[in-house]
């Protein structure tokens, strides 16, 4: 059965992303959830321990609170109220800590720290996954059991003033409520007085029960300037002048005899040393958790705050509401907040919670008899109902008390192991379907390229054959055993567990079938192929001579080095510690290349014969396309240039690598950005940023058109001008105490000569291919646009970050006129390298494999309002600009060289194919965000695999290209 090697390609494509669909229905673990569909209710509670058929069996306590506050400050860390400077940021709120009726704690939250998976922990009392990181963008209406639906259906009035996620999440759950967009970070003023000014008036009246505020000044002030601004300290100043005012309300509202009020004070997280949050790092999960009611006792002194989870207020408030527990909420009441409460009432208490935990571990665990958890609050439970035999028969001894004591001692013990229980759930995964997935992809990749690098235009598949053969009914056997070996184990809990056997055995036989094929096709094109089939070569000498040189592959010392360097970085990602200092491994690779590239400049200059070198030094045609030597002092001075180019590359590197620091280890150590963005070395900056400007332009614009040229420098001069206008950098004529504006009017001055500069490179581009065959015009559009979005990303950059964009340059420069040119590097061996640059380039803007370390200020860099696709286009870009750059740079030179020699681009052009597909290149943006975004959160997952699959599907779409370029050359021919 023959096909055409498009075809095949496409079959192989398509393979590989089942494949990967496989590996990510494993990686996102099952969410721990209830079975029952109907969200909790009063009627549905359990009976108090043997009470029978009485009136009060199912009796639920009295609300423990009448109002309740909760007062949610965004990015609220834990070392603002309880650290040492907490009573210069918050000092009355210290004050009610230190000697209020109050209860403080420490409140833990789970990753990933992003406002709306900590809103619906904090609501539903469950731990959002990771996929939440990604809906943050567009909330869509919480569906599940929550703290807000029960408060309602049992008819409280609930305002809410602040973060708009909340409208989106409870639509039409709210009495009122005025919300704000959180995402125009930009702003830190606006938001919080929109919250502000419904205060007076709504704290005065009687007619609402629960009052939600969200404030969000303090979180975009964290990611504008860092938790060690200027601009903290008046800001928390506000937030504890707003408490006090909340406070004083609630105080004069008090009437005697009435149920006490609940004032909250909590962040839904912290805040990272850089200022952002999203990952697992101690400021970014640790949150304080303020109670504040005349309920509690009036404490004496400071005490150390108790750790809990952020998950533990659900329970919390829901009991001291008279609510029902949302079902899947996994987290325990606080004990402290019981304590004035009588002991039949704390026990009822936690009784309740008790139920609905192990109910959910039921749901969540197949062999959830046999959590330690379970059997406690079973012999707590029965305990208790022998405490309330006593209680009832009229017994008030001693031992009825010390007998209480201890039943309550067994609930926390039971509530605290089956709440633990039930987060470290959230954690396991499909490894069944991950595994198959793996495979899948790893046989089906390796198995085909073989036949796709043989270059012919049809593909040969014998299907009949092996339809009919031993080893494919061998194979359905074995991996029909595998299912079933799987799918009986006693603590398997998988997807393809899940599925019908017809599928199953349909899969089976689907995969079987490819495999075998494959192997046949492969043999045939291995160098042992005829004799493996029992034939003899009969083709042509010449075209036998042709075929036996395409399959004679060497490697030389640094293809070796670039295998061994990927593979290595990719077995590297099975250690947590690896993960979290990634950045370390591409320091290294990157330094290693350096040195074997320098040792490749010496043998040419210096090993090789004279006779040799003039010989390979007509491969590439020189600039002007005449083959002439060049003058013997301008080759002594490129051999010298070529020389210095490996060191200058090192002294760049390592010059970066101070400049910020990242990963977990010592990100918190200080760093080159931090000495230059202090106000004593504003001068210093201002000057290393326009040095840095002027060389970019001197870099960048030698291939651009005139009008090119004078767009980027004008745009150059725009992107120094916003660095003045936002307090970055001086302008020599500035005052010092000019008030610092958004620089929006020169963000969008820039804005404009980069479109220019964008279109008059698509024109050219587009000239070249529509209407007169211009290789020289070609190449000019691909270098204007390059241009335009090296401007972009100036304007994008932090002013300290500006030197990480000139080494860029200047390396690429370097490397390209004087190492990957002289030294004839292939497409293949020039695609790695800028692929090692590019990732290494990542780190050196201070990025890490941590949420928390993505800048999202620069998304509303010449916005006044919050518009979704401009914000998350900016600040992909910004994030990402380091490969980006590399990879547009990679396209540049590739065509450039290939239209000068195509013999210089060899084997791997078909990276050139891939780069230049809109439809790969949108695929590397997706793997990109997945890889970054989607699955990191300071990295305790098995991202080996994922790095593997990465790998994998990078290199299949490579093949895909590189065989339909094959093909069409085959058919032309």
């Amino acid at each position: 059965m023959k096909v055409r090697s498009s075809v095949f390609a496409s079959f192989i494509l398509i393979s590989e992303v089942v494949g990967i669909a496989l590996f990510l229905r494993g990686f996102f673990p099952a969410p721990v959830r209830s079975s029952l569909s109907s969200k909790s209710k009063l009627s549905d509670l359990p009976s108090e321990p043997l009470t029978g058929s009485s009136p009060n069996a199912s009796r639920l306590p009295p609300p423990l609170f009448k109002r309740v506050v909760v007062m949610l400050v965004d990015a609220l860390r834990e070392d603002f109220v309880f650290g040492p400077g907490g009573r210069r940021y918050m000092p009355y709120t210290r004050h009610v800590v230190e000697r209020g009726s109050s209860q403080s704690f420490v409140a833990k939250a789970r990753p990933p720290t992003v406002t709306m998976p900590r809103i619906k922990a904090l609501t539903t009392g469950s731990i959002p996954g990771f996929i939440d990181v990604v809906m943050n963008l567009n909330s869509p209406a919480l569906l599940e059991d929550n703290l807000i639906w029960q408060a309602k259906t049992a008819g409280k009035r609930i305002v809410f003033y602040g973060d708009d996620t909340w409208v989106r999440l409870f639509p039409k759950h709210f009495m009122e409520y005025d919300g704000t967009t959180s995402f125009f970070v930009s702003d830190y003023t606006e938001v919080d007085n929109n919250v502000t000014r419904h205060l007076d008036s709504t704290l005065k009246r009687d007619d609402w029960d629960i009052l939600i505020l969200h404030y969000l000044g303090l979180d975009h002030i964290g990611h504008i300037s860092g938790p060690h601004s200027s601009l903290i300290q008046p800001k928390l100043l506000e937030m504890d002048d707003i408490l006090k005012k909340i406070h004083s309300a609630l105080i004069s509202k008090e009437a005697e005899g009435s149920l006490p009020y609940l004032l909250v004070l909590c962040g839904d997280h912290g805040m990272s040393e850089t200022g952002s949050h999203g990952g697992s790092s101690e400021p970014e999960v640790n949150t304080p958790l303020v109670l504040i009611s005349p309920a509690f006792k009036r404490k004496v002194g400071l005490e150390k705050p108790e750790v809990v989870e952020q998950v533990d207020l659900t329970p919390t408030l829901a009991l001291g509401l008279g609510l029902p527990i949302s079902q899947n909420s996994v987290g325990h009441v606080i004990p402290g907040v019981l304590e004035e409460s009588s002991l039949r009432d704390q026990l009822r208490f936690l009784h309740l919670n008790g139920h609905q935990l192990s109910c959910l571990l039921k749901d969540s665990m197949p062999d959830y008899e046999k959590e330690a958890g379970f059997e406690q609050f079973r012999v707590a439970e029965k305990a208790h109902g022998s405490w309330m035999k006593l209680y009832l028969e009229g017994n008030t001894s001693e031992v009825l008390t010390n007998m209480g004591k201890k039943v309550l001692k067994q609930y926390l013990e039971a509530l605290a192991a089956m709440s633990s229980a039930l987060s470290k759930q959230l954690g396991k995964y499909d490894m069944y379907s991950m595994i198959a997935g793996m495979v899948f992809l790893l046989l089906v990749l390796l198995l085909a390229m073989p036949e796709a690098l043989s270059g012919e235009a049809a593909v040969d598949l014998p299907v009949l054959s092996v339809l009919l053969s031993l080893p494919f009914y061998l194979l359905c056997l074995l991996l029909a055993s595998v299912h079933v070996l799987v799918c009986t184990s006693a603590e398997s809990s998988c997807y393809f567990c899940s599925l019908s056997w017809g599928l199953v055995f349909a899969a089976v036989a689907f995969s079987s079938a490819m495999f075998c094929i494959l192997v046949s096709m492969a043999t045939r094109r291995l160098p042992l192929g005829p004799k493996i089939h029992g034939k003899v070569n009969t083709q042509p000498r010449k075209r036998r001579t042709h075929r036996s040189k395409r399959l004679n592959w060497s490697l030389s010392e640094l293809d070796v080095l670039l295998l061994a360097g990927t593979v290595g970085h990719t077995l590297s990602l099975a250690a947590s510690s690896f993960v979290e200092e990634e950045h370390q491994t591409w320091y290294f690779l990157l330094n290693t290349l350096c040195l074997a590239v320098f040792q490749d400049v010496c043998r040419k200059y210096f090993r090789e014969q004279r006779g040799s070198g003039d010989e390979e030094e007509h491969i590439l045609p020189s600039k002007d396309c005449h083959p002439t030597a060049h003058p013997k002092a301008e080759i002594c001075s490129e051999k010298w240039l070529a020389l210095a180019t490996p060191p200058f590359t090192l002294v760049c590197c390592r010059l970066l690598r101070s400049l910020n620091q990242t990963g977990v280890q010592w990100a918190h150590l200080p760093d080159v950005g931090h000495w230059l963005n202090s106000s004593e070395h504003r001068m210093v900056l201002s000057l290393l940023a326009a040095f840095c400007l002027v060389l970019i332009y001197l870099l960048v614009q030698r291939r651009c058109s005139w009008v090119s040229k004078v767009a980027l420098a004008l745009g150059l001069l725009g992107v120094y001008s916003y660095r003045a206008a936002v307090g970055n950098v001086w302008f020599p004529w500035q005052h010092s105490g000019r008030t610092m504006s958004k620089g929006t009017v020169e963000a969008r001055f820039v804005y404009v000569f980069v479109l220019g500069i964008l279109f008059t490179g698509t024109k050219d581009l587009l000239r070249s291919q529509i209407i007169t065959a211009d290789a020289k015009l070609k190449s000019r559009g691909l270098w204007e646009i390059y241009s335009g979005l090296v401007l972009l990303v100036s304007l994008l950059f932090r002013a300290h970050n500006l030197p990480v964009l000139c080494c860029s340059l200047l390396i690429q420069t370097l490397m390209a006129q004087f190492i990957w040119k002289e030294l004839h590097y292939d497409a293949a061996q020039t695609t790695i390298m800028h692929y090692w640059f590019g990732q290494a380039f990542f780190y050196f803007q201070g990025n890490s494999n941590n949420i928390a370390t993505v800048d999202i200020s620069v998304g509303f860099i010449g916005l006044e309002s919050y518009i979704e696709a401009p914000a998350i286009f900016l600040t992909a870009l910004s994030t990402y600009a380091g490969p980006l750059l590399w990879a547009c740079h990679l396209v540049c030179y590739l065509s450039s060289e290939r239209d000068k020699s195509p013999v210089a681009v060899g084997h791997g052009c078909y990276c050139l194919a891939l780069l230049r597909s809109v439809p790969a290149a949108a695929y590397i943006v997706l793997v990109t965000v997945l890889r970054y975004h989607l699955f990191i959160w300071s990295v305790f997952s098995p991202k080996l695999l994922y790095e593997s699959m990465h790998l994998l599907l990078t290199a299949g779409v490579c093949l895909f290209f590189y065989t339909m370029e094959q093909s069409h050359s085959s058919s032309k021919s």
